[in-house]
């Protein structure tokens, strides 16, 4: 359904995505809080018209945290370059999950959209495990050809 009301609200001028986390309990509340401020923070900074909506809800608990899922929009008529603006956002409030505590994903993986998080969260020894075992299994490199790394 998601889906369907971010082309609608394409229609209308409104950009509009959601992208999830996990962190535990200690500290979802403040990551909330935080992931929603930075959001409007950047908006205004990027001079896009209007109050951005952002909004969140736990989506999956577990006895050690929660899976966290953000909503936003922005108004894109007359900026220029929106999409850049758009993704400038996004990135920040992945920053802000980070410094949060939360993870980059819970469970939509990373990505081409993400992967300029994935050295800062698994470290060098994460990235040399993921490009050997990506080398043995797919050595022509077939297979989600450029989501990590390039091999």
């Amino acid at each position: 359904m998601i889906a369907y009301l971010r082309d609608l609200a394409f229609q209308i001028g409104i950009m509009g995505e959601s992208f999830e986390t996990s962190v535990p309990w200690s500290k979802t509340l403040s990551l909330c809080r935080r992931v929603k401020e930075r959001i409007k923070k950047t908006s205004r900074a990027l001079k896009i018209p209007g109050e951005p909506f952002v909004s969140c809800r736990v989506t999956q608990t577990y006895d050690v945290g929660s899976c966290v899922y953000f909503y936003f929009g922005i108004q894109f008529k007359g900026v220029s370059d929106p999409v850049a603006k758009f993704t400038e956002i996004e990135h920040s409030a992945r920053e802000e999950i980070i410094k949060c505590g939360g993870s980059i994903s819970h469970h939509h993986g990373v990505g081409k959209h993400r992967k300029s998080f994935l050295p800062e969260m698994i470290g060098q020894i994460g990235i040399d495990t993921l490009r050997s075992i990506k080398k043995s299994i797919d050595p022509k490199n077939i297979f989600a050809n450029g989501n990590l790394f390039d091999v």
